[in-house]
């Protein structure tokens, strides 16, 4: 019997994390399917509930909720309760497990920018939802001295604070207000910034303009719809010292998934592939509904339907 694996998001309807498993599972001759479904709050449960059934491996959670599924899972891995947010689901008998592979990910994303640079301490986090939890942490556990979330909800941010206010007892973390001289300000005291909002998904979005940028940052863009995204671009012209957008962080985030649900070795390179593929087919579908669409670019971009993105994470 063909197994299914799961995305479950509202709204989210193309994802490239979709071509990336299917392309791993079939390359290990894996018998199995996965599916992409847009599930609104009230249907959820019933969604999570039916993942107990021999035809499921597991699942992907996305936004809006990483942070909701805890209550419907039998148990949750540590990465998973210390941030709150599960993104993966794994099945043990009819139990069902969340994980959070956002938190890995993320750590090889990081690695990756800074390279051999000494690791910085201090770091400015663009978000609160899901994914910026999982930068949170990660952060935390690699020794960062002081980190600042923005949110344009402050709320959010202070709710992310207060939830690793134990964890993070031994270090400066606070949630200060979305205002553009408040960010310049912390951005001058800091040496990575990350973006872990929704901000920047639409091409030439940016989640601060480039003129807040210092030089010498490490940039991490967590968007992955696009190359290069305009807050790299702008990172770049302002003299950052490093910029990367969210691939790393999704290449190696869904490896682990897969491993979680197979019990075997991710073909990674195969998967990065895969990404690109998956993104390259998306810019052209976008183009060629916009061309067509009478309308105009709003309406054609609009028939694309959303896409689940890096940035998504931590809307």
């Amino acid at each position: 019997m063909t197994k299914r694996i799961l995305l479950v998001g509202h709204p989210v309807v193309h994802s490239p994390a979709a071509a990336m498993q299917q392309a791993a599972f079939d390359a290990l001759g894996i018998d199995a399917r996965f599916d992409v479904v847009d599930r609104t709050p009230v249907e959820l449960p019933e969604t999570i509930a039916a993942l107990r059934s021999d035809e499921f491996l597991g699942a992907n959670i996305t936004i809006p909720y990483k942070e909701r599924v805890s209550s419907m899972v039998d148990r949750v891995t540590e990465e998973a309760h210390a941030t709150g947010a599960i993104d993966s689901i794994t099945r043990e008998a009819s139990r069902l497990v969340g994980h959070n592979t956002d938190v890995p990910g993320f750590r090889s994303a990081l690695d990756a920018l800074v390279g051999r640079q000494k690791m910085p301490r201090a770091a400015v986090v663009l978000g609160a939802g899901g994914g910026a939890r999982a930068v949170v942490y990660a952060l935390i556990t690699l020794g960062f001295h002081r980190i600042v979330v923005f949110n344009r909800h402050l709320h959010r941010g202070e709710a992310l604070v207060r939830h690793f206010a134990r964890s993070a007892a031994h270090m400066e973390l606070r949630a200060m207000p979305w205002h553009e001289s408040v960010i310049e300000a912390e951005l001058a005291k800091t040496k990575v910034l990350v973006n872990a909002s929704s901000l920047g998904t639409i091409p030439d979005q940016t989640p601060i303009p480039g003129e807040l940028i210092p030089p010498d940052l490490l940039v991490l863009d967590l968007v992955f719809t696009s190359k290069e995204t305009r807050l790299m671009r702008e990172a770049r012209a302002a003299g950052a010292s490093g910029v990367a957008n969210g691939d790393v962080m999704l290449v190696h985030q869904s490896a682990r998934a897969f491993e979680l649900w197979t019990g075997r070795p991710a073909p990674i390179d195969l998967m990065r592939q895969a990404l690109e593929v998956a993104r390259e087919r998306a810019v052209t579908l976008a183009t060629e509904t916009t061309s067509v669409s009478p309308a105009g670019d709003e309406a054609g971009s609009a028939a694309a339907g959303p896409v689940e993105t890096g940035a998504a994470r931590g809307a």
